[in-house]
């Protein structure tokens, strides 16, 4: 079983696509939508975390970059600004995911990106903006 978290950019022409109920009937991957931002006539962006068998999850990635999706690992757009924070954990505190957390031993926050989901709330709870999200 694997399960991954990633970014789905869609091209204008696949918005009415049923793309990803195409991923679970045919693949038989389980999806969680995090965010998506669709907008008719343009290109939509979808934050998701996919599950199943490693075969079946290579297969539907296979069948989204033929289609035209761009795929890009949620990682990749999830940054913390190590320079920036100061370590005051307000960040921990918001944190659902507990992707954000604080060593009661160094003083310092650590950020763990593979739990992250990015719901944003610690860009807005950090007083010096040390975190961002880029889609």
């Amino acid at each position: 079983m694997i399960s991954k978290k990633i970014v789905l950019h869609f091209p204008a022409g696949l918005i009415n696509k049923p793309i990803i109920s195409t991923l679970a009937r045919e693949y038989k991957l389980e999806f969680n939508i995090m965010k998506a931002l669709i907008t008719p006539d343009e290109e939509g962006l979808m934050v998701i975390e996919i599950s199943g068998d490693e075969k079946d999850f290579d297969k539907g990635i296979k069948y989204l970059g033929k289609e035209g999706v761009r795929i890009q690992s949620l990682s990749k757009d999830i940054k913390r600004n190590d320079t920036r924070c100061t370590n005051c954990g307000v960040c921990v505190t918001i944190c659902p995911t507990q992707a954000l957390v604080y060593d009661k031993e160094t003083h310092e926050v650590h950020f763990y990106d593979t739990k992250c989901i990015a719901c944003e709330l610690c860009i807005k709870a950090c007083p010096v903006r040390a975190m961002t999200v880029k889609f």
